[in-house]
């Protein structure tokens, strides 16, 4: 993996990791250009379309995606992140990722915010992987918006959903 200088926040060069190879290598560079504040950097792991779940049930695209993370960016506390698991078919990959954000912000209160992620990464036409879906809470409960209807309720709240016999063998 090759390193590109990027000007940071207050204009400063800094060395950061291409976009990733390899799908396991994502969360890492996500990691390093979330901590280096530099929101350009940044949206350039995700692809131009892709998908950030900063909130349970709220999915945010292109200026509210660089919005949602550049206010966690702004607070200066560093994310660190641990793969856990990395599911890969083809140019899509699965990863399951353990993330923390602990630390005192510049006014000195302190910070604490963690998950587990469930993302999806696609390979890009120039070999690199970027997030599709950043969903960073992962399976964590959320309510089911009002506009929903009764049969979504139903299998959510375990109604009648079983599995297909014929594709699990």
């Amino acid at each position: 993996m090759g390193h590109f200088d990027s000007p940071g926040p207050e204009g400063r060069l800094s060395i950061m990791r291409t976009l990733a190879d390899r799908p396991e290598e994502v969360p890492a560079v996500f990691a390093e250009r979330f901590n280096s504040g530099d929101p350009d950097a940044l949206a350039q792991v995700y692809e131009d379309a892709a998908v950030l779940v900063p909130q349970p049930g709220a999915p945010a695209t292109g200026p509210e995606l660089r919005a949602a993370n550049g206010r966690l960016q702004r607070l200066g506390v560093p994310i660190s992140v641990r793969p856990r698991h990395v599911y890969r078919n083809g140019d899509l990959a699965l990863l399951i990722v353990d993330w923390v954000i602990d630390g005192t912000d510049p006014e000195g209160r302190p910070v604490h915010v963690e998950g587990t992620a469930t993302d999806v990464v696609r390979r890009g036409p120039d070999g690199r992987w970027r997030y599709v879906i950043d969903n960073p809470f992962g399976p964590a409960h959320s309510e089911v918006p009002v506009d929903r209807g009764r049969e979504d309720l139903d299998v959510l709240d375990g109604g009648d959903l079983q599995p297909d016999a014929d594709r699990l063998s």
